[in-house]
């Protein structure tokens, strides 16, 4: 006997269930029989919310970063400077370590170019970038301050993920190392440009 469908199904539903997929089986898990199966449905009934296998990975993947940007903005309120950026870090990669389907689907939208990925997107550089200010970092220098943090949480969480870390250390404890050195890294380089800058006005 098949499970009845599920009361007040809308997009949302359907996400978490494809996301309760991945998180347990695996991205490859995640096909239109499996999730149709899940929710108790026919698979063509999930075209009324999205086209086919692609369409459902697109609208995923957005799910994933929305969520991530969710966990990091609640982490951020109350908290400014180091506090915040320690935050945030951790924030991203315990949803890592938690979602890790919705989050290695979060990584593999079909078409990383579509307009609403993108805008999603954003919203994590946005928020990255208000919670860097208190390092003065503006225009390039605030977006490569950005894409250095992205690329340590992105690491880190892989590596844990894929067993990378066999010592017996505390990876939170790593993690916040990592940071703290990131941070202090852009304090030096924030402190030689304006340095610079200055040698240049004054002409000495």
């Amino acid at each position: 006997m098949s499970p009845r469908p599920k009361i007040g199904l809308d997009l949302t539903t359907i996400l978490e269930s494809a996301g309760e997929i991945a998180n347990k089986q695996g991205m490859q898990e995640v096909t239109l029989a499996n999730l149709a199966k899940k929710l108790g449905i026919r698979p063509p009934s999930l075209y009324n919310h999205f086209d086919g296998l692609p369409g459902l990975r697109k609208k995923l993947a957005i799910y994933g970063i929305e969520k991530i940007y969710e966990v990091m903005a609640n982490a951020a309120i109350g908290v400014s400077g180091t506090e915040a950026v320690l935050a945030i870090s951790q924030a991203y990669v315990n949803f890592a370590r938690m979602n890790p389907g919705v989050y290695e689907a979060a990584l593999m939208a079909p078409d990383p170019e579509d307009e609403e990925f993108q805008l999603a997107g954003a919203k994590v550089v946005d928020l990255s970038i208000r919670v860097l200010q208190a390092y003065h970092l503006e225009g390039d220098h605030a977006l490569h301050a950005v894409r250095g943090l992205r690329s340590i949480l992105h690491g880190f969480s892989s590596l844990e993920q894929n067993g990378g870390f066999k010592l017996s250390l505390d990876l939170d404890e790593s993690l916040m190392i990592i940071i703290k050195a990131f941070l202090a890294g852009i304090g030096e380089q924030q402190n030689f440009n304006e340095g610079a800058l200055l040698t240049t006005e004054t002409g000495v």
